[in-house]
C-alpha cells in the first residue's frame, strides 16, 4: 500500500538552542554595551523586580520629569524583560519589551526579541507583525527575514515562507537549515523534483549530512523510485546505522517491493534497537502471519503488550492486529480500553465500531460510529458505515438521510454518490439511483466508477444498449478497463449476439486480470453460447473453483454439464447454486426437478 508520506520532522532541522539563550543573546554590539558593566551591577534581585511599574523616567523631588537617554531606558526595560523570563513570566516580559520598543522604536534588535518572545508564547500572528517590522527597519537583516519565514510557516502561509527562505539562500547559499526548511515546504506542496534538487545541493555542500540523505530517500520512496530510495536510505544508515526513521522506511520499501525476508530482517533490527517501536512490531506481526510464522507473530504481540500499557494509544496497534486476525473479542477489549481512557481518539473508536460490525452487533457498531465528530478524518467513512448498516436492516430512508447529511457538509466524495445510489438501488428506486449518479457526474464527468455504476443501473432497468454505451465511454478513457470489457462481452453473450466480438473483448479482459473467476466465467459462457461445450466446461470449472460461492457461475457450470449430458454433475452444480440463495430460485428448482427426472429414466 502506498505509504503516506510522512511530513519531515522539523526538529531535525530547527535551531535547538533553548529559547532563553536565544532571547538573551545579543545580536548587535550596542546591545552588548547596554547589557554589560553597570547595567548588570545595578540589576535588582529577582524578588525585587517590580511587577507593574517598569523602569522609565522618574520625577525629582519637585515633581519635574528628569530627561534620560531614551535608548538607555529602552535597554533597562529589556534587561527587566530578561529577568522576568528567568522567572517564567512571559506576559510580564512582554510588557517590558513593549516599553523598550516605545523608547527605541527603530531598534531591529528589540523587534526581533519581541517576535521571538511572542513566537515562544505561540502568538504567531502578532509575532509576525514585529518580525516584519524588523525587516522593514533593515531589509538586509537575514535574522529578521529568517524569523519572518519561520512565522509564515507556523501560520500556514507556505508561499510567503518560501519567498523569505529563497531570499536568504540568495544571500547565504550555504545556509543548510534554511535549505532544509525550504525542502520541507516543497515536499508539502508536492514539488518533489525541486525538493530533490535542493537536497542534491545540500549533499554536495556536506556529503555527510545524514538528514539530507534520509529526506532524499523519503521523497524517492513517495515517487515510487525504489532503486534511488533504497540507495539514499542506505547512505543515511551508513552514516548512522541506528537512524530509526531510515530503518523503518527501508523496511517499508522492502515490503512494497515484495522482498519480505529483507523487510523482516530490517524490522527486526529496528525493534531490537528501539523496543518500543510499536508500528515496527505491528508490521512484523503481519509479515510473520503472511509467511506462516505464527509463533514469531505471537512473540511480537506479547512484545507489544510488554512495551505499552492497557488503555494507552499504543495498544491501538494490538487492537488492529486482533481485528485483522479475526480475534474480534480481543480486538474489542483492547480498543474499548483506549476509547474509555482517550475519548477523542477517533481512530480507535472507528476501528472499535468496525470490530462490532464484524461481530454483527449492529447496535454497538452504530453507537460508536455515531460518536465520531464531523471534524474527524474518519467522519465520512463512519457515515458510510452507518448508512450501510441501516440499509442492511432495510432502513433505507434513514440511510439515505445519513448520506445526504454528509453531502450537505460539502463532502461530495465519489464514494458518497456511489453509496447513495446503491441504497436507492437496494430500495428498488432505480430512477433515483440513476439521478444520483448523474448528479455526481456533473462534477466529475470522467469518473470511471460513476460511469460504470450508471451502466449497471441502466442494464438493471432493461436498457442494455444504453448500458453498453456507458461501458464504451469508459473504454475511451481507459482502453484496458477489464470490467468494462468483460461487461460488454458478457452482455453480448447473454443476448446471444456478436459472439465473436464478445470472445475478443473477454479475452482482452482476461489478459489484464487472468485470475478473475468472473471473467473466466464470461469466457466459458461465450463458448457455451457458441455450442463449444467442452471448452465451456473447461473454463466454467476454473471459474467455479475461483469463485465457489457465486450462484450464477455454479448454474452456468450446471448448464454446460447438462449440454454434455453429464446429469449427475449438472445436478450437483444446480443444487450448490440453489444453496447460495440466487435471485432466480424458481428457475433453478425447475432445472433440478428436470435433471432428477432424467436421471431416474437412465436408471
Amino acid at each position: 500500500m502506498k505509504q503516506t508520506f510522512i511530513p519531515f520532522n522539523r526538529h531535525l532541522v530547527a535551531n535547538q538552542r533553548p529559547f532563553m539563550v536565544r532571547l538573551l543573546t545579543s545580536c548587535r554590539v550596542y546591545a552588548l554595551v547596554f547589557l554589560s558593566g553597570a547595567a548588570f551591577a545595578c540589576m535588582p534581585t529577582s524578588s525585587a523586580i517590580p511587577k507593574k511599574e517598569p523602569l522609565f523616567e522618574q520625577p525629582d523631588e519637585k515633581g519635574q520629569i528628569i530627561e534620560k537617554d531614551q535608548v538607555q531606558q529602552a535597554y533597562q526595560n529589556f534587561t527587566m524583560a530578561a529577568i522576568a523570563l528567568t522567572q517564567g513570566d512571559g506576559e510580564q516580559a512582554r510588557t517590558y519589551l513593549e516599553l523598550a520598543i516605545q523608547r527605541d522604536p527603530d531598534s531591529v534588535y528589540l523587534h526581533q526579541k519581541m517576535a521571538l518572545l511572542l513566537k515562544e508564547l505561540r502568538n504567531y500572528p502578532e509575532a509576525l507583525v514585529y518580525a516584519k517590522k524588523a525587516v522593514d527597519l533593515d531589509p538586509s537583516d537575514l535574522t529578521s527575514i529568517t524569523l519572518v519565514g519561520d512565522l509564515y510557516t507556523l501560520t500556514g502561509n507556505d508561499q510567503m515562507a518560501v519567498e523569505q527562505y529563497r531570499k536568504i539562500l540568495d544571500a547565504e547559499p550555504e545556509n543548510q537549515r534554511i535549505r532544509l526548511l525550504l525542502t520541507t515546504i516543497l515536499v508539502r506542496e508536492r514539488k518533489l523534483q525541486e525538493a530533490l534538487a535542493h537536497l542534491s545541493t545540500l549533499i554536495a555542500q556536506n556529503p555527510d549530512l545524514v538528514v539530507a540523505h534520509y529526506y532524499r530517500g523519503r521523497i524517492n520512496l513517495e515517487m515510487n523510485q525504489y532503486g534511488e530510495a533504497e540507495k539514499a536510505l542506505k547512505e543515511a544508515l551508513r552514516f548512522n546505522e541506528a537512524l530509526e526513521p531510515a530503518l523503518f522506511d527501508l523496511a517499508t520499501l522492502y515490503q512494497m517491493t515484495d522482498r519480505q525476508q529483507d523487510a523482516i530482517k530490517t524490522y527486526e533490527k529496528l525493534v531490537g534497537l528501539y523496543p518500543d517501536n510499536i508500528p515496527g512490531r505491528e508490521r512484523l506481526v503481519a509479515l510473520y502471519m503472511k509467511m506462516g510464522l505464527k509463533e514469531k507473530a505471537e512473540d511480537q504481540v506479547e512484545e507489544i503488550q510488554k512495551h505499552s500499557n492497557p488503555g494507552e494509544p499504543e495498544r491501538q496497534a494490538l487492537g488492529l492486529i486482533y481485528l485483522r486476525q479475526g480475534r474480534i473479542d480481543d480486538s474489542i477489549a483492547e480498543l474499548e480500553l483506549i476509547v474509555k481512557a482517550w475519548p477523542d481518539d477517533d481512530k480507535s473508536r472507528y476501528y472499535l465500531a468496525t470490530a462490532y460490525e464484524e461481530k454483527e452487533d449492529v447496535g454497538k457498531a452504530l453507537e460508536q460510529f455515531r460518536r465520531i465528530p464531523s471534524g474527524s478524518r474518519y467522519f465520512i467513512n463512519a457515515q458510510m458505515h452507518i448508512a450501510h448498516l441501516l440499509a442492511g436492516e432495510e432502513k433505507f430512508d434513514e440511510a439515505i438521510q445519513v448520506i445526504q447529511n454528509a453531502m450537505a457538509l460539502g463532502q461530495e466524495k465519489v464514494e458518497l454518490y456511489l453509496l447513495l445510489a446503491s441504497v436507492y438501488e437496494a430500495k428498488g428506486a432505480y430512477d433515483e439511483a440513476i439521478g444520483v449518479i448523474q448528479e455526481g457526474l456533473k462534477s466529475d464527468g470522467r469518473n470511471i466508477d460513476l460511469i460504470f455504476r450508471l451502466g449497471v443501473l441502466l442494464d438493471k432497468k432493461g436498457d442494455k444498449e444504453a448500458s453498453i454505451q456507458q461501458m464504451q465511454k469508459i473504454l475511451e478513457i481507459d482502453p484496458n478497463h477489464a470490467d468494462s470489457l468483460n461487461y460488454i462481452g458478457y452482455t453480448y453473450a447473454e443476448q446471444g449476439i456478436r459472439l465473436d466480438e464478445a470472445l475478443t473483448l473477454i479475452k482482452r479482459a482476461l489478459g489484464i486480470r487472468p485470475d478473475s473467476g468472473y471473467i473466466i466465467d464470461s469466457l466459458g459462457w461465450v463458448y457455451y453460447k457458441k455450442g463449444a461445450y467442452d471448452k465451456a466446461v473447461h473454463y466454467l470449472e476454473k471459474a467455479a473453483a475461483l469463485a465457489a460461492d457465486d450462484p450464477t457461475i455454479n448454474e452456468h457450470l450446471g448448464d454446460a454439464y447438462f449440454k454434455k449430458q453429464d446429469y449427475e454433475k449438472a445436478l450437483r452444480s444446480y443444487e450448490k447454486a440453489l444453496s447460495l440463495k440466487p435471485a432466480q430460485e424458481k428457475q433453478l428448482e425447475e432445472k433440478i426437478t428436470h435433471v432428477r427426472e432424467l436421471l431416474k429414466r437412465q436408471k
